[in-house]
Protein backbone atom coordinates (compact mmCIF):
# COMPACT_ATOMS: atom_id res chain seq x y z
CA UNK A 1 0.00 0.00 0.00
CA UNK A 2 1.01 3.28 -1.04
CA UNK A 3 1.42 6.34 1.51
CA UNK A 4 2.59 9.89 0.62
CA UNK A 5 1.99 12.41 4.09
CA UNK A 6 2.90 16.14 3.46
CA UNK A 7 4.23 18.09 6.36
CA UNK A 8 6.00 21.43 6.37
CA UNK A 9 3.10 23.75 5.30
CA UNK A 10 2.30 27.39 7.60
CA UNK A 11 1.42 31.13 7.11
CA UNK A 12 4.14 33.40 6.34
CA UNK A 13 4.75 36.77 4.95
CA UNK A 14 5.24 37.54 1.27
CA UNK A 15 9.16 36.94 0.47
CA UNK A 16 9.49 34.61 3.09
CA UNK A 17 10.57 30.65 2.65
CA UNK A 18 9.06 27.39 3.46
CA UNK A 19 9.96 23.83 3.09
CA UNK A 20 7.45 21.53 1.89
CA UNK A 21 8.20 17.16 3.19
CA UNK A 22 6.63 14.47 1.51
CA UNK A 23 6.91 11.06 3.34
CA UNK A 24 6.65 8.15 0.60
CA UNK A 25 6.21 4.53 2.07
CA UNK A 26 5.47 1.04 0.11
CA UNK A 27 7.20 2.03 -2.89
CA UNK A 28 9.57 -1.03 -4.46
CA UNK A 29 10.15 0.09 -7.81
CA UNK A 30 13.20 2.25 -8.61
CA UNK A 31 12.07 3.61 -11.58
CA UNK A 32 9.03 6.49 -10.70
CA UNK A 33 8.49 10.12 -11.32
CA UNK A 34 7.42 12.28 -7.66
CA UNK A 35 6.19 15.69 -8.56
CA UNK A 36 4.23 19.02 -6.66
CA UNK A 37 1.14 20.08 -7.15
CA UNK A 38 -1.10 23.34 -5.81
CA UNK A 39 -4.59 23.98 -5.77
CA UNK A 40 -5.66 27.73 -4.64
CA UNK A 41 -9.07 28.80 -3.75
CA UNK A 42 -11.62 28.64 -6.68
CA UNK A 43 -8.55 27.52 -9.29
CA UNK A 44 -7.91 24.24 -10.68
CA UNK A 45 -5.35 22.36 -9.29
CA UNK A 46 -1.93 23.21 -11.28
CA UNK A 47 1.88 21.20 -11.34
CA UNK A 48 4.71 22.96 -9.68
CA UNK A 49 7.13 20.81 -10.20
CA UNK A 50 8.84 17.29 -10.80
CA UNK A 51 11.24 14.91 -10.29
CA UNK A 52 12.43 11.99 -11.38
CA UNK A 53 14.27 9.07 -10.13
CA UNK A 54 17.51 9.88 -11.72
CA UNK A 55 17.49 13.60 -10.41
CA UNK A 56 15.84 15.49 -13.60
CA UNK A 57 13.69 18.11 -12.45
CA UNK A 58 10.83 20.26 -13.75
CA UNK A 59 9.60 23.90 -12.61
CA UNK A 60 6.21 25.61 -13.30
CA UNK A 61 6.98 29.14 -15.18
CA UNK A 62 5.09 30.79 -12.14
CA UNK A 63 7.81 28.81 -9.81
CA UNK A 64 11.05 28.65 -11.62
CA UNK A 65 13.92 29.99 -10.09
CA UNK A 66 12.05 30.50 -6.25
CA UNK A 67 11.12 26.59 -5.57
CA UNK A 68 13.54 23.79 -5.81
CA UNK A 69 12.63 19.88 -5.81
CA UNK A 70 14.62 17.43 -4.46
CA UNK A 71 14.62 14.23 -2.80
CA UNK A 72 16.18 12.20 -0.56
CA UNK A 73 16.33 8.63 -1.82
CA UNK A 74 17.51 6.80 1.62
CA UNK A 75 14.69 8.43 3.44
CA UNK A 76 12.05 8.37 0.94
CA UNK A 77 11.35 11.83 0.99
CA UNK A 78 10.91 14.28 -1.71
CA UNK A 79 10.85 17.84 -0.60
CA UNK A 80 10.15 21.55 -1.82
CA UNK A 81 11.97 24.61 -0.62
CA UNK A 82 10.18 27.75 -1.21
CA UNK A 83 11.89 31.30 -1.39
CA UNK A 84 10.64 34.47 -2.24
CA UNK A 85 6.89 33.31 -1.49
CA UNK A 86 3.80 35.76 -2.92
CA UNK A 87 0.40 35.67 -2.03
CA UNK A 88 -0.27 34.21 -5.15
CA UNK A 89 1.92 30.83 -3.93
CA UNK A 90 -1.26 30.69 -1.11
CA UNK A 91 -2.84 27.08 -1.73
CA UNK A 92 -2.88 23.42 -0.88
CA UNK A 93 -0.12 21.54 -1.96
CA UNK A 94 -0.04 18.04 -2.55
CA UNK A 95 2.79 15.20 -3.55
CA UNK A 96 1.50 12.95 -5.93
CA UNK A 97 3.98 9.67 -7.60
CA UNK A 98 3.74 6.99 -10.14
CA UNK A 99 6.03 3.94 -11.18
CA UNK A 100 5.13 4.51 -14.78
CA UNK A 101 5.99 6.78 -18.15
CA UNK A 102 8.45 8.95 -16.21
CA UNK A 103 8.01 12.73 -15.29
CA UNK A 104 7.42 14.49 -18.58
CA UNK A 105 6.36 17.87 -17.46
CA UNK A 106 4.57 19.91 -14.85
CA UNK A 107 0.96 19.64 -17.08
CA UNK A 108 0.98 15.91 -16.59
CA UNK A 109 -1.67 14.94 -13.69
CA UNK A 110 -1.25 11.48 -14.62
CA UNK A 111 -0.37 9.97 -11.19
CA UNK A 112 -1.21 7.19 -9.03
CA UNK A 113 -0.89 8.04 -5.27
CA UNK A 114 -1.41 11.17 -3.83
CA UNK A 115 -0.99 12.68 -0.26
CA UNK A 116 -3.81 14.88 1.73
CA UNK A 117 -2.01 18.17 1.45
CA UNK A 118 -0.01 20.38 3.36
CA UNK A 119 -1.73 24.08 3.23
CA UNK A 120 0.75 26.82 2.45
CA UNK A 121 -0.62 30.62 2.98
CA UNK A 122 1.62 33.67 2.01
CA UNK A 123 0.34 36.84 3.39
CA UNK A 124 1.24 40.57 1.88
Amino acid sequence: QVHLVESGGGSVQSGGSLKLSCAASGYTSSNYCMAWFRRAPGKEREGVATISNSGYTTYANSVRGRFTISQDNTKNTLFLQMNSLKPEDTAMYYCAARTWGGCINVYDQRYDDWGQGTQVTVSS
